[in-house]
């Protein structure tokens, strides 16, 4: 058979025509040194700050120190199976985490891969790790409270939407409970809660999941969990995985609450992977740019102005003291991003005093804008009551007569501590809180003793739920107080009941 030469041309030039060149372009480096979970690699000229990384062996790594022939890379998993001649290959995706309402009743880690065996979590949407706080003209002042559900913060420390409030103490001094309670209180207030675990137990974390799931707060709840037994790059990446999966939800126009538990092993493992990547170190073997590391975390935590949706992001950031001392380093940085702090004390802790929350050294500025009507006007004087009576606590042990002003006045603060004790995850409803202040501060408790305070108000709870459920409604809706003589009315007719009993 004869093929003749204008068919094999034809046949050539439609190939020649429908040839399209595909040329794929590997930026690909060696590594020449591999060890503690860092490695650096030779090549990779165009790598980005923050790009991730894949290693021959599938690992992910993310470009650290970008210098004039190396490029130092924090490994991201197993590093153990690397080896130096391994080639390493640029992705071209800055570090990111999928985001998105899938992600809620999850347990995650820093990478956002499931820890909780239940399956792929089915996302497409991501969002970069690192991103811009909103500017000064798309915020918002803060304004709307977040409900904690503990009295001693609602009442003398309030926590408003968008706000940065420190959290801080040594440990075991009850730091975590006050984040779970404050997360189990959100299951009415249409809030979203992130958790972030950092460095902490594998059984510990489990056991705040729990938690979680038997009072139903999983289902408005992520857990980013990087725990003790992680490589440090996790540890390190875990905040910022949180907040970046907090601000999705917020520029959709949802609250978000994330709780950062705790950024002193943050800046630890930061510590950690800087000395390793060779960076100078500074006060306390820390690098100068740690303070950079939790401040363009914190700024990210914002209440969005009416234009962009008027979405918040609160933030709850705790650090661990040593000994009570707040003038070292990670916590003078912190106290400095902050709207104030909560600080515990381990003396109030051990002496039963629950939450353990020093009233003379915790502050929030924010202030009064965080609270409810009916809360500012009963709490006023809450605070210099409190102050006042712990400067007579310690002049009274020193004399015996004592006028009967100041026996008024130490009466009165010994049960206005005893108001503030309250358990480990029993958050109260605001309007309940308003009513047992109410009572306090009008006088309502000088005649009852010490050890009945708690009953008393236990009891004061069930009475206003089986006969006053209109001015806690009331309460509840408006946020101004009732009519004081209703609610006077109410105590009193409940009064006569408990001296009875």
């Amino acid at each position: 058979m004869s093929i003749r030469a204008d068919e094999i041309s034809s046949l050539l030039k439609k190939q020649i025509e429908n040839y399209e060149s595909e040329i794929e372009v590997n930026d690909v480096g060696t590594v020449i040194h591999i060890g503690d979970g860092i490695a650096v690699a030779h090549g990779l000229e165009n790598a980005m700050a923050g790009e991730l990384l894949e290693f021959s062996n599938g690992v992910m790594g993310m470009a650290q120190n970008l210098e004039e022939s190396t490029v130092g890379i924090i490994i991201l998993g197993p590093f153990t199976d690397i080896r130096e001649g391994d080639e390493v290959r640029r992705t071209g995706r800055i570090m990111e985490v999928p985001v998105g309402e899938e992600m809620l009743g999850r347990v995650v880690d820093p990478l956002g891969q499931p820890l909780d065996g239940q399956g792929k979590i089915e996302t497409e949407r991501t969002r970069p790790i690192e991103s811009p706080a909103p500017g000064v003209m798309d915020r918002k002042s803060v304004h709307e409270p977040v409900q904690t559900g503990i009295k001693a913060i609602d009442s003398l420390i309030p926590v408003g939407r968008g706000q940065r409030e420190l959290v801080i103490g040594d440990r075991q001094t009850g730091k975590t409970a006050i984040a779970i309670d404050t997360i189990l209180n959100q299951k009415h207030e249409d809030m979203i809660c992130i958790y972030v675990a950092i460095g902490q137990k594998e059984s510990t974390v489990a056991g705040v999941v729990e938690t979680l799931r038997q009072n139903d707060a999983l289902d408005y709840t992520i857990v980013v969990t990087a725990s003790a037994s992680q490589p440090a790059p996790l540890l390190y990446l875990a905040p910022y995985a949180g907040v970046s999966m907090g601000e999705d939800f917020m520029y959709d126009g949802k609250h978000v609450l994330v709780i950062y538990d705790d950024l002193t092993k943050q800046a630890a493992a930061y510590r950690e992977l800087s000395l390793l990547l060779r960076r100078p170190p500074g006060r306390e073997a820390f690098p100068g740019d740690v303070f950079y590391v939790h401040s363009r975390l914190l700024e990210r935590a914002a209440k969005l102005s009416d234009d962009k949706g008027a979405g918040s992001l609160t933030a709850l950031p705790f650090i661990e003291t040593q000994a009570g001392d707040i003038s070292a380093y990670i916590p003078t940085n912190v106290i400095s991003i902050t709207d104030g702090q909560i600080f515990l004390q381990s003396d109030l802790f051990f002496s039963g005093v629950r939450p353990a929350i020093d009233a003379g050294l915790s502050v929030s500025r924010v202030g009064g804008s965080a609270q409810i009507k009916a809360m500012k006007k009963v709490a006023g004087t809450l605070r210099l009551d409190l102050a006042s009576y712990r400067e007579l606590e310690a002049f009274a042990q020193f004399g015996s007569d004592l006028d009967e002003s100041t026996q008024a006045k130490l009466a009165r603060g010994k049960r206005t501590v005893e108001v503030l004790k309250q358990g480990q995850y029993l958050p109260i409803p605001v309007e309940k809180q308003v009513f047992i202040l109410f009572a306090l501060t009008r006088g309502y408790l000088d005649d009852i003793e010490i050890e009945d305070v708690s009953r008393f108000e236990n009891e004061l709870y069930q009475h206003l739920d089986a006969n006053n459920k209109d001015l806690l409604k009331e309460i509840r809706e408006t946020g101004g107080l009732p009519d004081e003589e209703a609610m006077k009315g109410a105590i009193e007719e409940f009064k006569k009941s408990f001296q009875a009993s």
